[in-house]
């Protein structure tokens, strides 16, 4: 990814993540993630690239329904903590509502990278990634942490992510796309089916 300016009103290229598990009526997970497709464009926020949608387990496993899940590439002219109250305002105008981590959820949308920017700081940022998995339950991060920590950990972000960036380089691990795909179990990978 080129070098960018974190500045308010410059181009940066950011990558979130899109999830849904829950129906909204009649509305399936594939359509909500559509809807917020739809919804996230502004004078702000421009989509850039999608990946396809896949289909995957509820993480933690037996938590919920299957999720949908895929990675959008924007063009933000946006600080990072602007961009996460725009996914956030977009999750809310759909109808999420947080009540508490991995729970079953009509929308998701993660703010996965933004820029080149290690946030708040890299050893803040490297404590949250290597944070054991029995602690990753139990604990929420305060503040924003970017590259999001779990980044490398879930296939379900790799895979898709692989499609709209293949080039992408963890900037604090210096770990490409395909380095952290071909690091994840095999039955991570094969868990995941296009729609």
């Amino acid at each position: 990814m080129p070098q960018v300016a974190q500045h308010q009103g410059q181009l940066t290229l950011a990558l979130i993540a899109l999830g849904a598990n829950l129906p909204i009526g009649s509305q399936t997970a594939d359509l909500t993630l559509r809807k917020a497709l739809a919804m996230l464009p502004n004078e702000t926020v421009q989509i850039r690239a999608v990946s396809r949608f896949f289909r995957s387990p509820a993480y933690p496993a037996g938590s919920g329904p299957d999720y949908v899940n895929a990675v959008a590439l924007l063009d933000a002219r946006i600080d990072a903590d602007g961009l996460l109250a725009h996914l956030h305002d977009v999750e809310a105008q759909i109808g999420r509502i947080r009540q508490s981590r991995w729970e079953p959820r009509v929308v998701d949308l993660d703010l996965l990278s933004h820029g080149e920017s290690v946030l708040p700081d890299a050893a803040t940022q490297a404590a949250w990634r290597m944070l054991p998995a029995e602690e990753q339950t139990r604990a929420t991060p305060g503040q924003l942490i970017l590259p999001h920590p779990r980044i490398a950990d879930r296939a379900f972000v790799l895979l898709p992510l692989a499609e709209v960036a293949p080039g992408w380089v963890h900037p604090a691990t210096g770990k490409g796309v395909a380095a952290m795909l071909g690091a994840l179990p095999a039955a991570d990978k094969a868990a995941l089916r296009p729609l």
